[in-house]
């Protein structure tokens, strides 16, 4: 199974992600699409670096995007049922039919399916 497929799956669970640029997030999963990009609602930021005041630097939001690209990784609650999550329920595809090869790779140049170039060809064009 994808990591993305796993992913996807995760919709309303608590996780915590981590992106490239340090900076934390720890939220609820609305949704992951196909390249990654994580919806997060109730999120809470904390900035790389947030210990070096008295202050914690945080911020509260809403709703969140993340782009798929900018993560680093999730961190899972330890309560996820992941032997549920890990089942791949995505039907099997057929293999599909070859189909018998036709010509022998000429014909991708100008008009139909090439022409005998530098032969004589009986007053043919």
């Amino acid at each position: 199974m994808k990591l993305v497929r796993f992913l996807i799956k995760l919709a309303n669970e608590s996780v915590t992600v981590e992106l490239k640029n340090g900076t934390v997030l720890t939220g609820t999963v609305m949704g992951v699409d196909i390249s990654m990009n994580t919806h997060l609602k109730n999120v809470k930021i904390v900035n790389k670096d947030s210990g070096s005041g008295t202050e914690p630097n945080f911020v509260l939001l809403d709703h969140l995007t993340v782009r798929g690209n900018n993560i680093r990784y999730f961190i899972l609650s330890d309560s996820l049922p992941l032997d549920t999550l890990l089942i791949d329920d995505a039907p099997k595809q057929k293999p599909s039919r070859v189909r018998p090869v036709i010509g022998r790779g000429r014909g991708r140049g100008r008009g139909g399916t090439g022409r005998m170039r530098g032969r004589y060809t009986g007053g043919r064009r």
